[in-house]
């Protein structure tokens, strides 16, 4: 199967431009790249799809700066079309260039299939993970000084999860931290994985141990549910390191910096807390967010760790200091959380 499918990946970079154009039809051609928002190939700028060979790597490999995601042309038909196996892009890339299986085998017209969206594969993966309650997802959170509470919903653990990094032919079954992405109506729009060393004491030694499905802009991982106060950051860890903090206080994460800039503000809300990473990026982000949230008539305030993220300020000053530190930051009527 593996030179199978580096021959398929060959023939699709040769055709790099018509891909596109079929699997993302909302981009544009850009010089030398096509440009999209994600692999699901909604509008936007953050997917860079190479259409030629150059000095800088060969036609067909793309990456998307929002998630870290990347890959090859089969990977993004694979997760456009949100197969959870190689076998299925591989059919449907055949189908793409007019090629069929062999005889022998079941095959499968990329017109016949029903496309599934990637929302739903992501719901279909959330509903194969377990409680997080007694896992090595747990344990990971422990070794980060992170003491789970209240309502954990949002969090499941899965321990064959497949990752594909973009040297592997097929994809490899690891335990991972499974987050559930929602909308201002709580519906699902995507997950975000985190793959974990056996033991949880750490992330798995992978190129890249984080990775999206679905749709993130503007939605996020929910705890509690907000009405007039919300505390919003970018990075799962992060605002699970402040939920220890103030676990009353409605949070989400929005999984990145981009995705905090561009996150939905409920409409009933009047006051939010804005937990930046302590980078350019994520300042450059919650400077963002609150702008736009002063323009929607509500309150908004930074929250700065002094080291990098407040999963680290968690780490080196425990619960207890770090909310005597933060409090007088809050509002004094959000005091009692």
């Amino acid at each position: 199967m593996e030179s199978v499918a580096a021959d398929l990946s060959e023939r699709l970079a040769a055709r790099a431009e018509d891909v596109c154009r079929r699997y993302l039809p909302d981009g544009a051609r850009r010089g030398a790249y096509w440009i999209a928002g994600d692999v699901t190939g909604t509008k936007g700028r953050s997917l860079y799809v190479r259409l030629r060979a150059s000095t800088k790597g060969p036609a067909g490999k793309w990456n998307d700066a929002a998630t870290g995601e990347h890959g090859d042309l089969l990977d993004l038909i694979r997760l456009n079309r949100g197969f959870t196996g190689l076998s299925e892009a591989m059919e449907e890339a055949r189908a793409f260039l007019n090629d069929p299986p062999k005889a022998e085998r079941k095959t499968r017209s990329s017109s016949t299939a029903r496309p599934r969206k990637p929302a739903e594969s992501a719901s279909r993966l959330f509903a194969l993970a377990g409680p997080i309650t007694g896992t090595i997802a747990e344990a990971y959170l422990r070794s980060r000084g992170i003491i789970l509470s209240g309502d954990i919903s949002s969090l499941g653990f899965l321990s064959n999860c497949y990752y594909r990094d973009e040297g592997d032919r097929e994809p490899r079954p690891l335990p991972a931290l499974i987050a559930r992405v929602t909308d201002l109506e709580g519906q699902l729009t995507g997950v975000h994985r985190t793959w974990l060393r056996p033991d949880g004491s750490g992330k798995a030694d992978l190129p890249e141990p984080r990775k999206a499905l679905g749709d993130l802009s503007g939605h996020g991982v929910r705890f509690g549910e907000a009405e007039a106060v919300l505390a919003a950051g970018e990075g799962l860890e992060t605002m699970l390191a402040l939920r220890c903090v103030f676990p009353d206080l409605p949070m989400v994460a929005a999984l990145s910096a981009a995705h905090l800039g561009a996150l939905l503000l409920p409409e009933t809300l009047k006051r939010l807390y804005i937990a930046c990473d302590h980078d350019r990026a994520g300042l450059d982000a919650g400077l963002a967010l609150a702008i736009r949230a002063h323009q929607q008539g509500i309150a908004a305030r930074l929250l700065v760790p002094t080291a990098k993220d407040f999963n680290d300020d968690l780490k080196a000053l425990g619960a207890g200091p770090l909310r005597q530190r933060l409090l007088p930051e809050l509002w004094r009527e959000d005091r009692i959380f």
